[in-house]
């Protein structure tokens, strides 16, 4: 991923990472076959990456399912912690192992520790670090990845109108990088490059880029000799994305090649309305479902059946989790059954997973999960399935009497064995029915749940299933939001806001004549935390500089606040001569 100074938010990029994006935001990668594979036990001394057991390209992708990325460290710019990460240590890769995964991949940003100019002197201070981590990951007994990566955006992509000068930079790197690596275990992988893109071209042109750097990257390693005779090379596609026509054209390269030992590899981050929530992308609905089932589709015929390994070397939501907004964009609920289905597809596939984090999931300093929860269900899915239900909240009223609310159950394959709350079963028929795959909650059993109906979750209930993990129901007391009149600049323009128990989705914005009103002007539902940021503690609504510098002067815009209870808000904003009213509809 391309990154910023933000020290979560590596996922934006440049023209060519957003045109990937567009494209497919694609996945996956390839695996032993497209039998399931097994989380390792990790017993001591039992690793084939410490026992070096010759294994073949494929075995040894399978082998190191599931993976991990150590991001926004060593490809942080400009050095290691620039993106708020603390050192690495080896402690770290203790944690990773013990977790239950079995490689991890390093990415590594060489730029600002590399002469501009010939030779292109790779600092040794920094070869000396990026190896110490290495081999900290090594003697784990893990698998390890290294690459060249935001160097793909910083130089490599001027190739264009500086090709000799980025081709020769390019070797020069690798044959650095390769010379340091030549006598490491073959546990150590290389990638050519991450997520190649190349300034102003189009696909073609930039297809055949990528192909001149991955034969270059090929090359210089194989005649560096040492282990990197045999070792396994990663090859990715132009902006790792899994379109047909980049596995096509990436499948010709490789073929060219006439080399074994080398792998595939994309990544993934779901349909991007969805990964961002931009273009009413709220849920995880039919069409993010299809377009995660299509990729790895590709991924099995193009790559996996043919015998090629696929390293899946980032996966994610792009915006999901975010500990550093104020509220996340993707709902929870929906980002659970994204992730669920993901491992599930992974795994019949033959594909390995790199899950991308860039420390929102594993708290660098504490070296504990984040969200455990979250975390537990992704570790669920490499061996199984969980079942959910079509929302994980229940919206009751309150200004209304409570009557019986209706899910749908999706057991992915399990068998549902019944509702617990607070350890306990809750009565089939009194509390609640099944009808096929219809789960219908008692207005008796909610009436109980909700309590004292203060605003805001009064119960938390589990649809249990016959395996994977328990799926949890948040019983939410409501009334429709309240928003009231406000004035602002340039800066932003925040709402007074009563949530009064209730979430916001998404916000739609228009003009009178038609258009979209806002800085995503090819679809009137503007993207969360872009455009307008909730702050429930605050009890404000934050229409952001970005949004309101968007405008049109002197033209009024309506806006619709979508919230997850299915209630609907209208507000009314104007910009004239720099400031910012709104009003209620």
């Amino acid at each position: 991923m391309k990154g910023t100074h933000h020290p979560t938010d590596r996922r934006r990029g440049g023209p060519g990472r957003v045109l990937g994006l567009l494209l497919a935001l694609v996945a996956a990668i390839g695996l032993t076959s497209t039998t399931a594979f097994a989380v390792p036990s990790h017993k001591k001394g039992a690793s084939a990456a410490t026992k070096n057991i010759a294994l073949s390209p494929m075995g040894t992708v399978a082998a190191m399912q599931p993976s991990w990325n150590l991001g926004n460290t060593l490809d942080a710019i400009p050095d290691e912690t620039s993106w708020g990460n603390p050192p690495v240590t080896k402690a770290l890769f203790d944690t990773i192992k013990a977790q239950g995964f079995r490689s991890v991949r390093i990415p590594v940003t060489w730029t600002d520790h590399q002469s501009s100019t010939a030779p292109y002197t790779i600092d040794a201070r920094w070869m000396t670090r990026v190896k110490q981590v290495v081999d900290w990951a090594l003697s784990d007994g893990l698998y390890v990845v290294i690459n060249v990566h935001h160097d793909s955006w910083q130089w490599i992509a001027d190739m264009p109108t500086d090709h000799d000068g980025v081709l020769a930079r390019f070797k020069a790197s690798w044959t650095q990088i390769a010379a340091t690596f030549r006598d490491s275990p073959s546990s150590l992988l290389f990638e050519s490059n991450n997520e190649p893109q190349f300034n102003n071209t189009t696909d073609a042109q930039g297809i055949q880029y990528n192909d001149e750097l991955n034969t270059a990257f090929h090359s210089v390693v194989r005649q560096s000799g040492g282990n990197n005779a045999t070792r396994l090379l990663v090859l990715p596609s132009l902006h790792t994305n899994s379109g047909q026509v980049f596995l096509d054209a990436l499948v010709s390269g490789m073929k060219s090649l006439n080399d074994p030992n080398l792998v595939a590899t994309v990544h993934y981050y779901s349909w991007y309305p969805f990964s961002v929530n931009i273009a009413g992308g709220t849920q995880f609905d039919a069409t993010a479902q299809k377009d995660l089932t299509d990729n790895f589709a590709r991924l099995r015929d193009t790559l996996v059946s043919k015998g090629i390994p696929v390293y899946l070397g980032e996966y994610g939501l792009l915006s999901y989790p975010d500990h550093f907004q104020p509220a996340p964009r993707v709902e929870r609920g929906e980002a659970l059954k994204y992730f669920e289905m993901f491992g599930y597809e992974a795994r019949i596939s033959g594909v390995t997973t790199a899950l991308w984090d860039a420390y929102n999931f594993l708290n660098r300093s504490t070296l504990q999960w984040r969200d455990p929860e979250l975390i537990n269900l992704i570790k669920s899915s490499w061996t199984t399935r969980s079942g959910t239900t079509s929302s994980d909240r229940i919206f009751l009223e309150k200004s209304s009497a409570i009557t019986a609310r209706t899910l749908t159950l999706n057991p992915n394959g399990t068998t549902f064995r019944g509702v617990w709350h607070d350890g306990k079963k809750l009565v089939q028929g009194r509390d609640y029915t099944v009808s096929g795959n219809q789960l219908t909650l008692t207005a008796t059993a909610l009436t109980r749940l909700a309590g004292d109906r203060a605003y805001g979750v009064n119960a938390t209930i589990e649809a249990r299933f016959s395996r994977g993990l328990p799926w949890k129901i948040h019983v939410t007391t409501y009334d429709r939001p309240v928003l009231s009149d406000a004035t602002g600049d340039t800066s932003g323009l925040t709402i007074p806001t009563q949530y009064r128990g209730d979430q916001l989705a998404t916000m739609e914005a228009t003009y009178a004549d038609g258009s979209n009103a806002g800085p995503t002007d090819w679809t009137p539902y503007q993207e969360f935390n872009e455009a307008f940021s909730p702050d429930y503690p605050g009890n404000g609504l934050l229409l952001t500089s970005k949004f309101v510098n968007s405008l049109r002067d002197n033209t009024q815009a309506t806006l619709v606040f979508h919230f997850w209870s299915g209630a609907t808000v209208t507000y009314n904003v104007t910009k004239t001569s720099g400031s910012v009213t709104g009003t209620v509809a």
